[in-house]
């Protein structure tokens, strides 16, 4: 068994886009920067987005962060939004998820700029993506297929059984993993809570990627031997005997399945990571894209 390490992995993107960010400044470039713009405090979206903000800093990018407080109106969402699409300064914004129920998330997400979409979430870059034209993908599957692709993990005319049709991981991993190129061409059976007999279809597959957000839904008795495992799931379960009141865990019973797996992502330290070095990713493109839009 392989631990599919996410870290070490993210930690390498980072690196090799300091090295280019290095070099946009030696020749007296602008370099890459990327917003986030965060409503109310949710202790989950601090941390991400925290994180986001030390890791561009880390690798020579701009960041701009926009905290804005919890009973902030739609409207004046919409006008942050609207700034953002204008300035030209930012090559990328992302507004995180989830935003106050008094607020339209899709009426937001549709007012983003494509070109300026790093999250990958409007219906333009999702169109683009499904139709093989080059777009933004969604952080945290673009991350799955390049940790695949790093680890040369054989997906050819395998078996691939998603479990969740989330539009930001369960329907585009699903799209990208049937797509032709490296860490494609596979079967893909795209699975959810209507399913009927999942563990018939789970057996049955070589590559499994949950995102359900159930903590330890992926059972040992679910799945075959020598089975590849994504687990994308990552929820906090209150516990008071820790430190911080809760522990982190993933969509799997990673003990058990770990058993059985070829290769399999730990919970934290998997998929994670790779979502916010993937987001760099994109960020990076879309400066790229930008300098020759205005060449």
């Amino acid at each position: 068994m392989e631990i599919l390490d996410g870290k070490k992995v993210s930690n390498q993107i980072k690196e090799e886009l300091a090295v280019e960010v290095a070099q946009m400044k030696a020749r007296g470039e602008k370099v890459p920067h990327l917003a986030a713009v965060l409503v109310g405090n949710d202790g989950a979206s601090l941390t991400y987005v925290g994180s986001k903000v030390r890791s561009c800093e880390k690798i020579g990018f701009e960041s701009t962060l926009i905290h804005l407080p919890e009973e902030t109106t739609e409207e004046e969402l919409l006008k942050q939004v609207e700034n953002l699409n204008k300035n030209t300064d930012i090559d990328g914004y992302i507004v995180q998820l989830p935003l106050p129920k008094h607020i339209d998330e899709q009426k937001v997400l549709m007012a983003v700029d494509p070109d300026k979409d790093v999250d990958g979430f409007h219906p333009a870059n999702f169109g683009k993506m499904a139709l093989d034209m080059e777009s933004f993908i969604p952080a945290t599957p673009f991350g799955i297929m390049e940790l695949l692709r790093r680890y040369n993990i054989d997906t050819e005319g395998k078996h691939a059984v998603v479990i969740g049709r989330s539009h930001i991981v369960g329907r585009p991993i699903s799209i990208l993993l049937s797509q032709k190129g490296k860490a494609a061409n596979a079967t893909v059976t795209l699975t959810h809570s209507r399913t009927k007999d999942l563990k018939a279809i789970t057996v049955q597959a070589d590559i499994i990627i949950s995102a359900l957000g159930v903590p330890n839904f992926l059972k040992e008795d679910m799945v075959k031997e020598g089975v590849v495992v994504i687990d994308v799931g990552i929820t906090r379960v209150p516990d008071e005997t820790r430190k911080r009141g809760y522990y982190i865990t993933g969509d799997v019973d990673f003990e058990n399945v770990s058993k059985k797996a070829s290769h399999i992502t730990p919970v934290p330290g998997g998929v994670g990571p790779m979502t916010i070095a993937m987001l760099l990713k994109n960020t990076l493109l879309a400066r790229e894209r930008h300098n020759a839009s205005n060449a």
